[in-house]
């Protein structure tokens, strides 16, 4: 576990967030009939403004692949759904939902220990911070501007560590199955961040990109505590990312974080005995 970590502090995502506001503004609620253009020829008296209304809308407006509370999650994790297309996958049902097909073998065994070398750690001789933070805001963007998002959700296998995989339409559609059957299917909740969140991009020739980074982060509870925790962030870019990348990626991250924390408390451990 490379010993260079960055501290940051963030929020816990797991509501949407609210806005607030200073000022209290109180609506004009305007009423019209269904029969407003007839009313207005059939009436002489009023004014033509009464025939300028707007076909009504429902509200939300969400539907598969548009879920508002799920896109504020992602927009906690850097990626806003431009296209309004960005699906959350946790189980079989959820690839349907998406139009994606089930996996052909579930649960799936994944072997990526030939991988796991092509997936450096920022911080380390093979990987700088800037250049993985460079990597990771252009695959962010990137990702943005997909016509669809594909989401798989669940446990590392063999753990409880919650894995978050964002990935474009071009590489999504097509290892979002396998990537449901590798994960261990985990609760569903309302969408909130991960432990473990892996931004997967098929970029053409832009060339090729995998890296992750184990940051240490001050989250603040919904009682006002404050927890320090880790999270990871694996980026993998490239003409066509695979499979065994990505499992190589989690694999290294779950090894990270599971590291930090018992570090952690064995340094809460010797502070309570000094």
């Amino acid at each position: 576990m490379n010993s260079a970590i960055r501290t940051l502090a963030r929020t816990v995502a797991s509501k949407a967030p609210r806005l607030a506001s200073t000022t209290t503004v109180t609506p004009t609620i305007r009423l019209f009939s269904a029969a407003a253009a007839s009313a207005q020829t059939s009436s002489p008296g009023l004014p033509d403004s009464v025939t300028r209304v707007g076909a009504p809308e429902a509200f939300p407006n969400e539907y598969p692949g548009q879920n508002y509370m799920f896109n504020w999650c992602l927009n906690a994790d850097g990626v806003t759904p431009l296209k309004k297309s960005a699906f959350r996958i946790s189980k079989p049902l959820d690839l349907k939902v998406a139009g994606l097909n089930l996996p052909a073998t579930s649960p799936l065994k994944v072997s990526a220990r030939g991988e796991r070398g092509n997936v450096p750690e920022a911080g380390s001789d093979a990987l700088d911070f800037d250049t993985f933070d460079d990597a990771l805001q252009s695959t962010k963007d990137s990702l943005s501007m997909s016509d669809s998002l594909y989401c798989p959700e669940g446990h590392a296998p063999g753990s409880r560590t919650g894995v978050r995989i964002i990935a474009d339409k071009g590489c999504g559609s097509r290892l979002a199955p396998d990537l449901v059957a590798y994960l261990d299917r985990a609760p569903k909740r309302d969408p909130r961040s991960q432990p473990v969140t892996c931004y997967v991009l098929s970029n053409g020739s832009e060339g090729e990109f995998s890296g992750y980074a184990i940051e240490e982060v001050e989250e603040v509870m919904e009682d006002g505590s404050r927890v320090a925790v880790s999270v990871a962030t694996v980026v993998v870019a490239g003409s066509e990312p695979t499979l065994e990348r990505i499992v190589a990626g989690i694999e290294l991250s779950v090894e990270g974080l599971e590291a930090d924390s018992k570090e952690r408390e064995e340094k809460k451990k010797a502070e309570e005995q000094a």
